[in-house]
């Protein structure tokens, strides 16, 4: 599985090699830091909520059924706009403060 993050086109990624040992603490770092490096403060985003979220939305597509990241999808989360795109991708959307774009794009490995 694929995450991959992006502020104002400069992005971000991350691979995870087994979705139910998700290091999100080890994660949260590194996006943290693309952020800071980008002028973006991401923690008030609640990333370290959202990414684990999506994460097991896609993990349960991993088998076939889109009901875990449609469900997601529905759901919602805070000020993200998250969508399912065919192929078990999740994607999640806000603007930032400044203005700026945040997404993030979660990929299945199949």
């Amino acid at each position: 599985m694929d995450i991959d993050i992006s502020i104002n086109g400069k992005s971000h990624a991350i691979h995870v090699e087994n979705p139910h040992r998700f290091n999100v603490r080890e994660a949260m770092s590194g996006i943290l830091d693309f952020g800071r490096g980008n002028g973006a403060d991401l923690s008030p985003c609640n990333l370290d909520e959202l990414i684990p979220l999506m994460v097991r939305g896609v993990a349960g597509c991993e088998a076939g059924c889109p009901s875990d990241a449609m469900g997601v999808a529905r759901r919602g989360f805070g000020n993200f706009k998250i969508e399912y795109v065919e192929g078990g991708i999740l994607t999640a959307s806000q603007k930032l403060d400044s203005g700026a774009p945040l997404e993030i794009k979660i990929f299945p490995d199949f």
